[in-house]
């Protein structure tokens, strides 16, 4: 079956590439000492982040409906799968070159490699999908509650174990998206987009205008504008400083 792109996704993913982008160069100029702001703690920014990956993970599992829809083999999947997975292990390095000491280690990428594979396994549940979501979304808060009241899960905070999400605190990364709650997003895109293709399938193939290409052309490549636009961010903003 020809593999057909939808405008309206790639779209929607490229805007949140460009929400992404925003948020970045704001990280940046933070870093490099023209900013004062807590990107850690201020719920201005800790909310966009969380929108962000979560805009990006539910276009994620959206796609994945669509692969499947289009009847996508495994052979082509773990093809794409390894783009992923491989550039996830890129960001590791660059980021311990950067930030020896909050390395990332379990970021939006090795997440999303994980994730992946459990969408994917799963995406024949139909309704079931959407428990699930809000299942891994509710975990979350339980394990919480569950740490204060048991001290030995204490070693799901530990780096073996941290990237299930079930903790107590935050580990210290520059990027951290664990399966928990995470999977809830990729789950409910995929989800979504079942229901869409059945039922809606028109919602898919909406003509995003003139306005819209740009952004849809910039979604088609969102793994590649991933992994540069930090280096060329964080590049520029170096070049500035040394022009001062």
């Amino acid at each position: 079956m020809p593999v057909r792109r939808f405008d309206s996704l790639d779209a929607l993913r490229g805007v949140a590439i460009v929400w992404m982008t925003l948020f970045h160069f704001c990280f940046d100029l933070n870093y490099f000492g023209y900013l004062t702001q807590n990107f850690y703690a201020d719920p201005f920014w800790t909310w966009q982040r969380t929108a962000i990956v979560s805009l990006f993970l539910f276009t994620a599992g959206v796609g994945q409906a669509v692969a499947v829809q289009q009847g996508q083999r495994w052979p082509r999947f773990w093809r794409r799968w390894a783009l992923v997975a491989g550039s996830a292990l890129l960001v590791t390095a660059g980021s311990y070159a950067m930030y020896p000491q909050s390395f990332i280690y379990f970021g939006v990428l090795h997440g999303m490699a994980v994730m992946l594979l459990i969408v994917r396994l799963t995406a024949g549940w139909g309704g079931w999908l959407w428990l699930l979501g809000g299942l891994a979304i509710a975990l979350k808060f339980i394990a919480a509650y569950a740490h204060q009241q048991w001290a030995a899960l204490e070693f799901l905070n530990n780096m073996g174990f941290n990237w299930l999400g079930l903790i107590s605190r935050k580990p210290i990364t520059e990027d951290y998206v664990p399966l928990i709650p995470w999977l809830g997003a990729m789950w409910w895109g995929m989800a979504a987009g079942v229901w869409a293709l059945r039922q809606k399938p028109h919602w898919l193939a909406l003509d995003t205008g003139a306005a819209g290409r740009p952004l849809a052309a910039l979604g088609r490549w969102s793994l590649p504008y991933y992994l540069l636009h930090q280096p060329v961010l964080i590049g520029l903003l170096m070049a500035v400083g040394a022009l001062k």
